[in-house]
């Protein structure tokens, strides 16, 4: 059995690998985008969106079905990393051939040998891929935390560098390209697990049954994201595009630390504990509250604060990003909530309710992407956020007959966090209009949205907080 201690401990790890991870991104994008015209982050994201589609066959499912199987040995593992390597080599071959018909379709030649270099990342995934999954498995994500610092640094360099030299879109390619190997390389180098000649396609069967609707899942999920980025491509500009990724960018930073730990964490956590509903509707529930009582603030405050954040950080010629800054935070601040119904469902080994949640999303999704294509990029970016509070109602529906926890209870345990992060938000946008230094505005607005946040959390004795403070507290004591 797996113990809260257990599931705290490797949590904490997560999240500081993730928190240091994008924290280095984060001044790194900051240069990089100094650096560099918003043309060619638009022309790195339009080869991405291919790059990504066919990184979901990489995985093709077994990792998390390899979590999810109770006693997975030697065997299960081994039979996966060959599988998985000859799937990536596959892959690799089909993006080179198709690289000049990609570049034709953007009516642009020269990404054709970008396309090329930048998809030799799928083959690393596939080498790396297995060993992330025993990570998990194994729940020991301390070993996370080296490898993907030694892979942000060693980027960080690269692109930076790359960048400073005039190589333009290329210092972005070797960018992700050094991140991915480099990591890969450590991650290798610390983990003991290695793949035995040894190889069984009844074992494979056995782990495609659960893994195949994952696949099936993620595939529909990418190709849906995606999708957003190749028509912004194709019928707008690539300045257009730069600006919607943009963005997405900063509230992405702040999510991914949260929302990446836990969800690695709560999979295998929640898999352990697969035969006691009880246990797994205990987890969800803490997960949804805490993360969303994190999650909200932040969220809210990047909102209100966007204009000063981007002139800062970025300068002037990034500020139309801001109006989608402010969306894409309305709609990540949620994304937890997803997060912890889908674990649940999977855990659960409901893999075929998994599936047909995405396909009923997606199918809205693309509704709403047709509906809004042709009227402008502002338009599809809104159309995101309606679809993806739709979408938490839709994840959590099958969770009211498995673990009798349904929308509305969960709303309830949102509520507070809700409530909280609106007082706080609004009272911190009020001195954008004091008319003072941006710097001085930004750091009003950080002390302001903190103490306010945290004072009315003790004053109306907010469940999450208390729980975060007594942990904190214990940590810090047993330090």
């Amino acid at each position: 059995m797996i113990t809260a201690k257990t599931i705290t401990t490797n949590l904490f790890w997560r999240f500081l690998e993730r928190s240091g991870a994008q924290l280095v991104s984060f001044f790194i994008s900051i240069m990089l985008a100094r650096l560099l015209e918003p043309s060619v982050y638009g022309e790195i994201a339009l080869v991405c969106v291919f790059t990504s589609i066919l990184g979901v066959f990489v995985d093709s499912g077994f990792g998390s079905a390899l979590i999810q199987k109770k006693n997975a040995d030697d065997l299960d593992f081994s039979s996966v990393f060959w599988f998985n390597i000859f799937a990536c080599l596959l892959l690799y071959a089909i993006l080179f051939f198709l690289a000049p018909f990609i570049a034709d379709f953007y009516k642009s030649p020269h990404l054709t040998p970008v396309i090329r270099v930048l998809s030799l990342t799928i083959v690393v995934s596939g080498v790396r891929n297995v060993q992330q999954a025993y990570v998990s498995k194994k729940m020991i994500f301390k070993k996370f935390f080296f490898v993907t610092m030694a892979g942000t640094l060693g980027a960080a360099a690269v692109g930076v560098f790359m960048a400073y030299c005039g190589y333009g879109v290329w210092a972005l390619v070797g960018q992700q390209l050094t991140n991915i190997v480099l990591g890969t390389i450590v991650l290798w180098w610390t983990v003991q697990w290695r793949p035995k000649f040894i190889f069984s396609i009844y074992r494979l069967k056995s782990l495609y049954s659960f893994g195949w609707k994952l696949l099936a899942s993620g595939l529909i999920d990418t190709a849906y994201r995606q999708l957003r980025q190749l028509i912004i491509g194709k019928i707008y500009t690539a300045k257009d595009l730069a600006f919607y990724n943009r963005g997405n960018t900063f509230p992405d930073i702040i999510v991914a630390n949260i929302n990446a730990s836990i969800d690695s964490v709560l999979m295998p956590a929640m898999s352990s504990e697969q035969d006691n509903r009880d246990r797994v509707r205990a987890m969800t529930r803490r997960a949804i509250s805490i993360s969303t009582y994190v999650m909200m603030p932040m969220m809210a405050g990047l909102a209100v604060c966007a204009e000063p954040v981007v002139r800062l950080i970025l300068t002037e010629k990034w500020l139309p990003c801001v109006p989608y800054m402010r969306i894409f935070c309305f709609t990540c601040a949620f994304w937890p909530v997803h997060t912890a119904n889908l674990n649940a469902i999977k855990a659960l080994g409901r893999s075929d309710l998994f599936l047909k949640l995405e396909i009923i999303k997606k199918i809205m999704g693309i509704a709403a992407v047709l509906l809004t294509m042709n009227i402008s990029v502002m338009a599809m970016a809104y159309s995101l956020l309606v679809t993806s509070v739709l979408s938490q109602i839709i994840n959590s529906w099958p969770n009211k007959k498995l673990l009798d926890y349904n929308y509305l209870m969960q709303l309830r345990d949102m509520l507070p966090q809700i409530l909280l992060s609106s007082v706080m938000g609004v009272l911190v946008y009020c001195l954008n209009f004091a008319g003072l230094n941006d710097w001085i505005t930004l750091a009003l607005q950080a002390l302001l949205g903190i103490t306010i946040y945290v004072s009315l959390s003790k004053v109306f004795k907010i469940e999450s907080f208390n729980y975060i403070w007594g942990m904190v507290s214990k940590r810090l004591k047993k330090t």
